[in-house]
């Protein structure tokens, strides 16, 4: 696919504080638009062929078999007294919805009270009663299909409402009741939390989730954070780690597996989110869409510290093997990411097969406005995690869609590992990046850095640690992105002359996200200790 795909938002007309401060650096800044992808130039979209064919899908569902459940379903109600007045059916990939007109004077809670007994007529399981239908002045019955068709990947991002979405982070997960191909926005969503039981088709729905990014997103416009706790999921992601993966300085693998380093990665993400909300207010911007149009059409300079920010997306499987081990380390940075992510272009996607209260907290759920169920096991794991119905879906890919109000049943796409292989081989082989996608150095992330108590070798300072000392003690801000906006360095550079002036006692230790403490309160005393160090 052409790198054309990748969106290009209209301007909003805003009020821009450094207008003058721009002008002043205007003759430094080159003519025309920047274009993020320059990089990679050449780079090519996977292909549809790289994904299996299974032919044109066939109605799996014969009219005798639809005659037969609608008899049933008016023969049950009958026995209780209900009358209908009319019945049409809708044929779905897995599910057929029944949609009925009860006489007047039925009460919908009594129909509602009959699922199991519908469910018994009908020798079916993961029936499901929508009373009624919003929108529509019918209720719905969801009823499995005998013969169950399969939703290939293929023909979900073959599908034209996919090819032609303008969408940020489009996500096409299936097909629904009608067989309509459901695309969803990650970006609008802003996180999304899934769960299911074991078998159920989670680690399926996060690859056709991935699947869907990298059919559409440029490189240079979109990065992953994945986290892996069982070590096998997402290891296939490992190829693509110098186009699309990001992760922290000095370490190995991109994908995290190691429970102990999420903790550091969590934290450097609130970092990043910290740093890019003092970009978007340097620039005047509410939001990452509009700060990238103002960086690509050349209005925010690169030597003040602005640069093109691409979306991250963190993806965490089994969420509760996490919790478990690091308790609230883990939790207050989700629930951080979460609820402030949004503008900074940070996404979650998490996934747990306990989605209980004590995995899920009212906070961290709060934060997740949509969710999505493949089967659960018990109601009280459905009722936490949706509204109700979870525990009733048949399995093998039968989800539930909920965004607020809205509560839609989907069948999920079905990709498997050779496809993910083949797809992510064709990417990797590609000219990629130097690396991957650096976050910020968070101080302790080796186990031992950043006590401040060792002796550091005077020679081995950074040439501006002076400037730095200086500029950390007159603005009394403990902070990196303090030293990148002001003494214009990278990252890296950054956090080093932060740790070089904690070990020399002017600022404290790393705590979290915060910055931190800055403990020489005025000049003259930083001249001291700048004299005392000579």
């Amino acid at each position: 696919m052409p790198s054309s795909q990748i969106s290009k938002p209209v301007i909003a007309a805003v009020a821009d504080e450094n207008v003058a401060d721009e002008d002043e650096d205007a003759d430094a800044m080159p003519p025309g638009n920047y274009d993020p992808t320059l990089d990679l130039s050449r780079y090519q979209f996977p292909t549809l062929e790289l994904l299996n064919d299974y032919g044109v899908a066939k109605a799996q569902v014969t009219k005798e078999e639809l005659e037969a459940n609608k008899d049933r379903i008016v023969e049950t109600l009958g026995h209780y007294g209900i009358s209908i007045a009319s019945i049409k059916a809708t044929i779905g990939p897995t599910v057929t919805l029944y949609e009925i007109v009860p006489e007047a004077g039925v009460r919908i809670s009594k129909i509602k009270a009959l699922e199991d007994d519908i469910a018994l007529s009908l020798a079916a399981l993961g029936i499901r009663i929508i009373a009624p239908i919003p929108g529509k002045g019918t209720i719905g019955i969801e009823v499995p299909n005998t013969k169950k068709e399969m939703v290939s990947i293929r023909s979900v991002l073959g599908s034209e409402k996919f090819a032609r979405t303008e969408m940020d982070l489009p996500i096409a997960f299936g097909r629904t009741i009608t067989n309509e191909v459901f695309v969803a926005d990650l970006a609008k969503m802003p996180h999304l939390l899934m769960a299911g039981a074991t078998g159920q088709g989670k680690s399926v729905g996060l690859n056709v989730i991935l699947a869907s990014l990298l059919y559409k997103r440029h490189p240079a416009t979109l990065k992953f954070v994945l986290v892996d706790p069982k070590k096998v999921e997402l290891s296939i992601f490992n190829k693509i780690e110098r186009h699309y993966l990001a992760k922290l300085p000095d370490t190995d693998e991109a994908i995290i597996t190691d429970t102990k380093k999420v903790v550091n990665t969590l934290n450097s993400l609130c970092m990043e989110m910290d740093r890019r909300y003092d970009l978007l207010k340097e620039a005047g911007c509410r939001n990452l869409k509009e700060y990238n149009v103002k960086f690509i059409e050349r209005r925010l300079n690169p030597k003040k510290g602005h640069r093109f920010l691409p979306f991250i997306v963190l993806v965490i499987d089994e969420l509760e093997d996490l919790i478990l081990i690091g308790g609230k380390d883990i939790e207050v940075p989700i629930a951080r990411l979460s609820d402030l992510g949004r503008a900074a272009g940070i996404h979650l996607i998490v996934a747990t097969n306990t989605p209980s209260a004590n995995i899920l907290s009212h906070a961290t759920k709060t934060n997740f406005p949509c969710r999505i169920s493949f089967r659960v096991g018990e109601k009280i794991g459905s009722n936490a995690l949706l509204v109700k119905g979870a525990d009733k879906l048949g399995g093998a890919g039968d989800m539930l869609f909920s965004a607020g109000s809205d509560l839609i049943r989907v069948q999920c796409a079905f990709i498997d590992t050779p496809e993910v292989d083949r797809v992510c081989d064709f990417i990797g082989e590609q000219q990629g990046y130097a690396d991957a996608y650096l976050l910020p150095e968070v101080a302790g992330a080796d186990g031992d850095a950043g006590s401040g108590n060792e002796e550091m070798d005077p020679s081995e300072r950074d040439s501006m640690f002076v400037d730095a000392a200086r500029c950390i003690v007159l603005h009394q801000q403990g902070s990196t992105s303090l030293l990148q906006r002001k003494l214009k360095l990278g990252y890296n550079r950054a956090g080093r002359l932060i740790d070089q002036l904690q070990h020399a006692g002017i600022v404290g230790p790393f705590e979290g996200s915060k910055a931190r403490d800055v403990l020489i309160p005025d000049e003259y005393q930083l001249e001291q200790l700048l004299n005392s160090m000579k």
